[in-house]
């Protein structure tokens, strides 16, 4: 019929090629059917065969910050009839495992899941011809949008105040009825649901066999877990950490103004000015950094907090670049206090060498740190402009030179802000001294500030080369991390696609943003650096205008030293107890309230401590005022261990010598005389204090500065095994955690950071536990590290107050508090061997000249002391180490 209308020869088909037509467009059209047929078969929805399902909705949220919504569903399928259920069991990395477990548990859905985690990987079981998957996640509900979870969808309203959830099954489970559906409130009160229940109570809800898509219930959630969810609390908690800022900056200058007014304590020396012209330069640098840290949050907030989304790098790129640069010049490294060791020449010839070495200094760090931010704006620029980013497109082949260049200029922007810290650092340890401060005694070693003075550009491209590692090691770090979240944000939905492609250039793009808020979030250590610098000038002033008459016989810091010291150890202990109270909005509060606590401690030491009892400064100066004198107090202190000693083999039946037990009671009573010759204070002196005590209370420095050095470094010593713990504990301890720690964008370079925080925080206890060891009631040393861990201690009974009322978890903080007490005592014990040092030649061990100093009785009293410290710490890790992880 065909041929007959269109004709028969090749000429009339050709002229007539349009009578094909039909038959071309049914071809084509069939084709498509099928193609399409088969697309919507890949899953096989119309052969599978649900032998059960069960779902279960789990509420979790006391002793949490967010409450956690923890989901559970059992599938049940037959392999005879779906034949993808076979590749349920495979390995979870291949591709038909993937197929098959994302035809069941996701259906079309295709877009990434950023609230849903997983610690685990589906269990998948086979029995016969049945194979069962159980499928557990989790979520915690921190903001006010809706979110997946499993089979469930929950919404949250704008005020948080109600949350409604909905079962909304992927499409293979969609058209069936489910054998068991289980809401467990754990006590949440439920206002609505839907349909009527097969059986309730005040746990949970049950429906048997219900239609999925009618399931719902509205939930009322306490006030507790209603007041954090939504903007306006990102808002105050942002608020807190600007009050950290303000007040951290704010204590700062009191405390720079107050040092910078106040005269050190010299009494031999009264009319000496307080600071010498070249020290001058420091107060002025700590005001400036007190203010520029306030003015950098505030700038991190507007523009790196809340990154654009746009595709190209926009002006907020040149003005971090331009900060990083500014903070850099700003800081002026090569500024500083030459040390007298760096040149041994004189007059003119010494001013013009280190003139000419300051302007070697500075055209190193200027010309180094420019071209650094020269280069990153010649990549904004070319990012922009020559459109380089727009062909960072997955799958385009141009796209190379556009992430390579988004990933320069992250490196770019962070080393540059890295740069800044160093050099901040390294202005306020050189006008401080710090470097040589802190080397042992009697090896004297040229100073850094030397070194870089002869090599400065050596010095200057080396710092620069770490810092540029540094860099690198976060974009690697960060990159793996951000590999790992992407598995479980887009599992079994486009673990290799576009939206994976373009993530990964996002991640790129805003990479310099996170890394910049994670470093900054650790500038208050530059804070306690110049606070630590601050206070080491004015105690070299002191030395240097005593002239050796004046050893130090001050009991301890006092007026603007105290000060300093007190917030050195807030900054350096205080604001790691800022983690538990449930909200960043208390910061700012806590870094007061640990300064107040310590403050409250030194006032109620100063009345009990040995040496404030035995007439204070007045005592010190009459039989402690030179060395030779505390030489002599420490032969008597001796003499009275062996008077003692005697005494209580006397009594024990075991006699020594031919002295009587009066004899040794007559001596005794002489060294008590001796002790308190002269006694000009008030009524009778102080009958149970002994020169032994009085000898221990000193302390094994010359002053209260030297006492404070070596404690911190003890504490840094006995604090490590400590640190490691507590990471460990925090990030490693078992597959949640580590899944939890290895998931997060700042995981790995936190456990680092962490772990040096942490040393941070047991040195600024030394410290402070050294400054004020003349201050601190007790006879005994341990007494004194109890009396600095209360100090410690009152902020985290207030906090768990807090937590208690908010019903908020606790933490490790407990912990915290018996680890710092554990530090100090073991710091203290050592300082109490360091005191009779010059014993150590009489015994054969340590354990022996501390069996003497203790009198073998009190070294009794102080073992029990320590393993009921030590049986604590086992008691509280067991129970913490031992529970399963709540991930937070």
């Amino acid at each position: 019929m065909l041929d007959e209308r269109c004709g028969r020869g090749g000429a009339i088909v050709k002229s007539r090629w349009w009578c094909l037509l039909p038959a071309l467009i049914a071809a084509v059209l069939g084709w498509g059917g099928v193609a399409h047929a088969g697309d919507r078969d890949v899953c096989q929805l119309g052969n599978l065969k649900v032998r059960k399902v069960t779902a279960k909705l789990d509420f979790d949220y006391h002793d949490r910050i967010y409450a956690q919504v923890i989901s559970k569903l059992t599938v049940s399928v037959s392999a005879k009839e779906w034949t993808l259920a076979k590749d349920l069991a495979r390995s979870e990395k291949s591709a038909k495992y993937q197929t098959a477990m994302g035809c069941l548990l996701r259906g079309d859905e295709k877009g990434p899941r950023n609230r849903e985690w997983r610690f685990r990987y589906p269990v998948v079981s086979v029995r016969g011809d049945v194979v069962t998957v159980d499928y557990e996640a989790t979520a915690w509900i921190e903001k006010n949008n809706p979110f997946l979870l499993g089979p469930w969808r929950i919404d949250v309203d704008e005020k948080g105040e109600s949350w409604s959830v909905f079962l909304r099954p992927p499409k293979a489970l969609g058209n069936i009825k489910w054998n068991e559906v289980e809401v467990k409130l754990d006590g949440l009160e439920a206002h609505n649901f839907f349909p009527p229940v097969t059986s309730a109570d005040s746990v949970r809800l049950v429906w048997s066999e219900p239609e999925p898509f009618d399931v719902r219930v509205d939930v009322e959630p306490p006030w507790q877990r209603s007041f954090n969810v939504g903007e306006w609390w990102w808002s105050w908690g942002w608020a807190g950490v600007a009050s950290w800022w303000v007040f951290t900056a704010a204590v700062s200058l009191v405390a720079v103004h107050y040092a910078s007014r106040a005269q050190p304590s010299v009494p031999s020396v009264p009319s000496v000015p307080s600071w010498p012209p070249e020290r001058k330069g420091l107060a002025r640098v700590v005001r400036l950094w007190a203010v520029l840290s306030v003015a950098v949050a505030l700038t991190l907030r507007l523009l790196i907090l809340d990154p654009p989304e746009s595709d190209r790098p926009s002006w907020r790129s040149l003005v971090t670049i331009a900060l990083g640069l500014a903070l850099v010049l700003v800081a002026r490294p090569w500024c500083g206090v030459p040390s007298s060791s760096t040149s041994q020449q004189t007059g003119t010839e010494e001013s013009a060498d280190a003139e000419r070495a300051r302007r070697r200094q500075v055209w190193a760090v200027t010309v180094t740190a420019s071209a650094v931010a020269a280069f990153g704006i010649l990549l904004v620029v070319a990012l922009r402009f020559f459109r380089l980013a727009e062909e960072v497109t997955p799958g385009r082949p141009q796209a190379t030179s556009g992430v390579i260049g988004l990933a320069l200029l992250a490196l770019v922007t962070l080393w540059l802000w890295l740069a800044a810290m160093a050099a901040w650092a390294w202005r306020f340890a050189r006008e401080g001294d710090l470097a040589q401060s802190w080397r042992r005694e009697g090896k004297p070693k040229q100073s850094w500030s030397a070194r870089w003075a002869k090599a400065p550009v050596g010095w200057t491209l080396a710092v620069g080369a770490l810092l540029g590692v540094a860099s690198a090691a976060l974009l690697a770090s960060f990159w793996w991390t951000r590999e790992r979240n992407w598995g479980r944000v887009y599992w079994l939905t486009d673990q290799f696609g576009t939206a994976r492609d373009r993530a990964r250039i996002d991640f790129l793009r805003q990479f310099a943003y996170s890394g910049l808020t994670w470093v900054c979030a650790y500038a208050w250590l530059l804070t306690g650096i110049a606070l630590l610098a601050l206070l080491q000038v004015r105690v070299n002033t002191r030395r240097a205008q005593s002239d050796g008459k004046d050893e130090g016989t001050s009991l301890g810091p006092a007026g603007a030293d105290l000060l300093l010291t007190v917030v050195v150890f807030a900054l350096a202990v205080g604001l790691r107890q800022v983690e538990f109270a449930g909200s960043n909005v208390l910061f700012g509060f806590w870094f007061l309230m640990m300064i107040a606590s310590l403050y409250a401690v030194v006032t109620v030491g100063r009345r009990f401590s040995v040496l404030g009892r035995t007439g204070g400064k007045n005592f010190c100066v009459r039989r402690l005022g030179t060395r030779r004198r505390r030489h002599v107090l420490l032969m008597k202190a001796h003499e009275y261990r062996n008077l003692h000693h005697k005494l209580y083999s006397l009594d024990r039946g075991r006699v020594e010598g031919d002295l009587t037990r009066e004899e040794l009671e007559r001596k005794l009573d002489g060294l008590q005389k001796w002790l308190f010759d002269g006694w000009g204070g008030e009524g009778r002196p102080p009958a149970q204090i002994s020169v032994l005590d009085t000898a221990l209370s000193w302390g094994p420095g010359r002053d209260w500065w030297d006492n404070a050095q070596r404690a911190a470094r003890l504490a840094f010593g006995f604090g490590f095994p400590a640190s490691v713990a507590l990471v460990w504990l925090s990030y490693l301890r078992d597959s949640p955690t580590q899944m939890a720690t290895f998931q997060s964008l700042v995981g790995l370079p936190e456990i680092v950071a962490k772990c040096l925080a942490w040393q941070v925080a047991w040195t600024g206890a030394g410290l402070a536990l050294g400054a004020l060891w003349r201050m601190l009631p007790g006879r005994r040393s341990p007494v004194r590290a109890l009396s600095l861990t209360a100090a410690y201690a009152i902020p985290v009974c207030v906090g768990a107050l807090v937590t208690q009322i908010t019903d908020t978890e606790l933490g490790y903080v407990f912990l915290h508090v018996a680890l710092m007490l554990l530090v100090l005592t073991l710091t203290s014990i050592w300082m109490d061997m360091e005191t009779f040092t010059e014993e150590r030649r009489f015994w054969p061990s340590r354990v022996g000249l501390l069996l003497s100093v203790y009198q073998l009785r009190g070294l009794s009293t102080q073992v029990a002391y320590l393993a009921a410290q030590l049986a604590i710490v086992v008691g509280v890790w067991r129970s913490l180490a031992g529970m399963e992880s709540r991930p937070k």
